[in-house]
């Protein structure tokens, strides 16, 4: 057995038959548009647990802590109001960024008839990824957790057991965006409640204990200036990704192959959903509807070899190129 060298990837991959068509079946029937979306996956269902429980704890601490034992009713409903608010868009968004279908390419589609139909042209390849026998459109990378191919692929977060892609990207902002916010906002009304209680009598100040009442607040200061730092960081990370049209992994693992990058403003759109809008920040509302990807989405144009030769290769894109190809050669 002898495995293709790494510089001949390319001619290979022109001809059909080196994509071993005959190992995959034919893609499963999809079900209908908006099928819920659900990743099996340990680890990321604990996470989002977590996070659904951390934040019914700032709830918590918030109304039964500070809120209803205040004596400022107008206080009390305004800032109620804005924090349950932003909590039920967080836990949105969360719920939408953890259900949607973020672009998977349909598994198994690497077939004879398939590789076929599109009639590959010379200088024209087709990558096929071994793990979930899919043909693999420009800017699609595998998950191992999700075990498809995600168009757009930024990264998986675990947070929200699913990847981040091109479909769900726009929740996925939202919600490192309104858990910000509400960790802003807990912290601004931890505050106030320390001054207040440091004038007043502690045991006016809640129905619980002082202790208790100090504990509780310490926990939630602790939970928002976390969440805060790391959620106003991913938000940051998200929409520089969105402006500049280059997901996370593609910053990884292509940054020695330039390609051409659509304008910020445009990427935002379709990231969001059309012009600009109150929808934007509506987790119900989705982004553009995808298109269906075409014959010739599926296909890419070859590099010449002198240009394969003359560009840098690191440890990842040897190991990407490997996974996308994944040719052998068996001596007879």
């Amino acid at each position: 057995m002898m495995l293709i060298p790494t510089h001949h990837f390319r001619d290979i991959e022109r001809k059909p038959e080196y994509l071993q068509p005959e190992k995959c079946v034919p893609p499963p029937h999809h079900g209908p548009v908006g099928t819920m979306w659900f990743i099996r996956d340990g680890c990321g269902i604990a996470c989002a647990i977590v996070t659904w429980f951390l934040v019914l704890y700032a709830e918590f601490v918030v109304l039964f802590v500070m809120l209803i034992p205040s004596r400022d009713y107008v206080y009390s409903v305004i800032n109620g109001i804005v924090f349950n608010l932003l909590a039920f868009l967080a836990l949105a968004s969360h719920c939408r960024a953890m259900l949607t279908d973020p672009g998977a390419v349909p598994k198994g589609n690497a077939t004879k008839e398939f590789i076929e139909s599109l009639q590959l042209k010379p200088g024209q390849v087709v990558y096929k990824c071994p793990k979930c026998c899919s043909i693999k459109p420009d800017r699609a990378h595998h998950c191992s957790v999700c075990k498809r191919c995600i168009r757009k692929m930024d990264h998986h977060c675990p947070w929200v057991n699913n990847c981040v892609g091109e479909n769900n990207q726009k929740y996925f902002v939202l919600f490192t965006m309104y858990i910000a916010l509400i960790s802003l906002h807990a912290l601004i009304m931890v505050g106030f409640h320390f001054l207040h209680c440091f004038e007043e009598d502690w045991t006016k100040c809640s129905s619980f204990s002082p202790p208790t009442t100090v504990i509780l607040l310490i926990l939630l200061c602790f939970e928002g200036l976390l969440f805060l730092i790391f959620t106003s960081v991913m938000f940051g990370t998200q929409v520089h990704s969105i402006c500049t049209d280059e997901t996370g992994i593609e910053r990884l693992k292509r940054k020695h192959q330039p390609r051409e990058r659509r304008g910020s403003w445009r990427s935002v759109k379709e990231t969001f959903g059309g012009d600009f809008s109150p929808n934007w920040l509506n987790p119900f509302s989705g982004p553009c509807d995808p298109k269906p990807l075409r014959d010739r989405d599926w296909v890419r144009q070859a590099a010449s070899l002198s240009d394969t030769d003359n560009t840098e290769t690191t440890e990842e894109q040897s190991e990407e190129r490997k996974d996308e190809a994944s040719v052998e050669v068996t001596d007879e």
